[in-house]
């Protein structure tokens, strides 16, 4: 017996489920070496980015009160705009997660009387709430201000109904909402390519509509973003991709300046904007974070595929499928019964570093419409660019996958997760 399979073995993985995916892994070094080839052009990118706007050990100090002339702020928020090409950047601790920074661009953009638009459906449920598109809706939602909703679904296949599109841009469609990734829904996630084409479809029927790109869990995976093929804004989280895993909070927005600082007067005060805003000791992990930021990503890209592979493997529907090309770091598995889901939930857990004793049970999570499970032992609270798992409990019962710091870890919770669906007798090995 080899000495890795030994040391899976003595971690409570089976002969078996081991055997099964390393014969998986063993097939994926071309597919391996395609990712690194990005994240190696995509490491370039950041260093360069920070090479030109001088990074040094002087930005890593911290600022506290209103935090005017906060030299790594202003120097780390230059960076983010030369990586997006984009003309500024707004790049916050106090922007607390993607939803929050996503809220903010809405409300700095959109007025009473205008129109929100979405041509690729249903956005993530805890946007839901914000739009004001339930039954009933928190205080403060864009309903409550007068600003109305309008959604287009894609069709059967995933591709854009641009008819439909075109009918539903009307005079007050102010602003146009693209989420990048699936969110709670099994359906293909969108190429930076395909975000430019509808981008340019919607600018030729009305120029002066914003478009927004929801990058959350996109970013790196390529080697171009959605703001080099015509967004006006970008906006995404710092505990996903571009925080690299160092990152302890925070959310990024970038595009024209102009709407870059609408966004700033949004979350700070009209007439303040970028230049309040402290950062209290998170400027070096910030930096640190998104050099480190292609690399992981590649990593949690690797475990996605891993995952694909494994679960295609044993005929779970999963999206996108083993070959596919990739465009975001998750990975959704559907399993067809509560029961494996929560049992792929613990066995992602089990593989943490941090609360690997713990049992994950589903609960109602504020921002949620149905019960969630989610298997998180990470060392930044909520992290899902670390090793993850979530999903709602209600049919189809899909599970998605996502992070893991290095392609290790991310295939030794992969591997965990099947262990406990064989364990349960809820998944037969081939």
């Amino acid at each position: 017996m080899n000495l890795l399979k030994k040391s899976y073995m003595d971690a409570g993985i089976s002969p078996e489920v081991y055997d099964y995916c390393h014969g998986i892994s063993s097939r994926m070094k071309d597919r391996f070496a395609q990712i690194d080839q990005v994240a190696e052009l995509n490491q370039i990118k950041v260093l360069r980015a920070m090479q030109k706007n001088r990074v040094s050990a002087a930005c890593f100090e911290s600022s506290t009160g209103y935090g005017y002339d906060d030299l790594g702020r202003e120097t780390l928020e230059a960076v983010y705009a030369d990586v997006f090409r984009a003309e500024s950047a707004l790049v916050r601790p106090q922007l607390t997660c993607g939803t929050h920074a996503l809220t903010v661009a809405l409300s700095a953009m959109l007025r009473p009387g205008d129109e929100l638009l979405s041509p690729v459906g249903r956005p993530y449920d805890t946007l839901e709430g914000v739009i004001g598109t339930r039954e009933v809706n928190p205080p403060g939602s864009l309903k409550e201000f007068g600003i109305s909703y309008r959604q287009v679904d894609l069709l059967p296949d995933g591709s854009f109904d641009f008819e439909r599109i075109k009918a539903a841009l009307r005079d007050n469609t102010k602003l146009v909402t693209i989420q990048r990734s699936k969110g709670y829904d099994p359906r293909p996630t969108l190429s930076v390519e395909r975000i430019g084409e509808l981008i340019a479809f919607i600018k030729s029927i009305k120029p002066d509509v914003i478009c927004m790109v929801d990058n959350c869990y996109g970013e790196f995976v390529e080697t171009i973003e959605p703001t080099e093929v015509g967004a006006d804004l970008c906006v995404g989280s710092l505990i996903k991709n571009p925080g690299g895993g160092l990152a302890p909070i925070g959310g990024y927005i970038v595009g024209k300046e102009k709407l870059v600082d609408l966004c700033a007067y949004r979350l700070t005060a009209p007439g303040l904007g970028k230049e309040v805003g402290a950062t209290l000791g998170v400027n070096q992990a910030f930096f640190q974070g998104f050099f480190l930021a292609p690399t992981v990503t590649a990593g949690a890209l690797k475990g996605a595929i891993f995952a694909a592979n494994v679960y295609e493997g044993l005929g779970f529907p999963v999206v996108p499928d083993g070959t596919e090309s990739r465009h975001d770091i998750i990975q959704a598995v559907t399993l067809g019964s509560p029961e494996a889901v929560i049992a792929f939930c613990k066995g992602i857990q089990a593989g943490s570093p941090v609360d690997s004793h713990v049992a994950p049970e589903p609960y109602a999570m504020p921002g949620y419409h149905s019960d969630v499970i989610m298997a998180a032992g990470a060392f930044v609270q909520g992290s899902s660019i670390e090793l993850s798992a979530d999903g709602p409990i209600e049919p189809p019962y899909a599970v998605y996958f996502q992070g893991g710091l290095t392609w290790y870890h991310a295939r030794f919770g992969i591997t965990m997760s099947l262990q406990y669906l064989v364990q349960e007798n809820l998944v037969k090995l081939p």
